[in-house]
């Protein structure tokens, strides 16, 4: 039965890849390659194999653990496609001006959206992280206001006291994560309860910035948020796949793409 395959039906390579994914998340394909010792070509069957015995889940660029109901821990997170986040950060802290409000959502490339905000002037911050709260209250021209509700292991507030309190305000801008992107267009996370925080952001801001590394396209976790055409820019670090590029087109988001592909924006 697909997702109950016996690993003693593996081979060795296989092995070590199932071990990777458990470790790290996410494997890019071209790391795999370097990391193995074998071709690209050699590790895209391998990841093809894989994926039809429901062991692994075919992202854009590689594949990761095949799981649509458990996100990977926080600490993995922190790590995975840091520097891509870090440069999705600073283009999305560069659009947002200073003397501006705006709200900041759970996620570690949220929390790196708060690093590079910390220069800013007159800020007016209301999120539901206490790790952003902690990152942008050394500012004392910030005024930093954090929703109350249950604290989660990653410090992320949630819960129907969190939504009551966003949704008291009024902002210029909201920023939010994500945890995947399907074909559609269809923005989809893990935990219904952060879901439902962040629908609260999505209605109570005046610009919607999406920040979402490359990663997130194609990945399917299983509690729907909302859909590309309610946001109003995304923040990423490589072109996405056609199939999602239609829908920014159609709806009219704006794209922008850090790093070696930024001039293809």
């Amino acid at each position: 039965m697909k997702g109950r395959i016996s690993q003693a039906n593996l081979n060795p390579r296989h092995l070590e890849i199932l071990e990777m994914a458990k470790h790290n998340g996410f494997l890019a394909t071209e790391e795999l390659s370097r990391l193995l010792k074998v071709t690209v070509q050699t590790v895209r069957r391998d990841i093809n194999e894989l994926c039809e015995k429901g062991l692994l889940r075919r992202y854009h660029g590689g594949a990761g653990l095949a799981s649509s109901t458990e996100n990977v821990d926080y600490s993995t997170r922190q790590v995975l496609n840091h520097e891509a986040k870090i440069r999705i950060a600073q283009m999305a802290a560069d659009f947002i001006p200073d003397n501006a409000s705006l709200f900041i959502n759970i996620g570690t490339t949220t929390e790196e959206v708060a690093k590079a905000l910390r220069s800013h002037k007159k800020l007016r911050v209301i999120t539901n992280n206490l790790n952003v709260a902690a990152l942008l209250c050394g500012n004392p021209e910030f005024e930093v206001i954090v929703a109350g509700g249950v604290v989660r292991g990653d410090r992320g507030v949630i819960g129907e006291s969190t939504i009551d309190f966003v949704r008291q305000f009024k902002v210029d801008y909201g920023v939010i994560g994500i945890s995947g992107i399907d074909e559609d267009g269809t923005l989809l996370d893990f935990d219904y309860r952060e879901v439902r925080v962040a629908q609260a952001i999505i209605e109570n801001a005046r610009h919607v910035l999406l920040v979402a590394d490359h990663t997130k396209f194609g990945c399917n976790p299983m509690v729907r948020l909302g859909h590309l055409s309610e946001i109003d820019a995304l923040f990423t670090d490589r072109q996405p796949p056609e199939s999602i590029q239609e829908v920014l087109d159609k709806a009219g988001v704006t794209l922008h793409v850090s790093g070696a592909e930024a001039g293809d924006e």
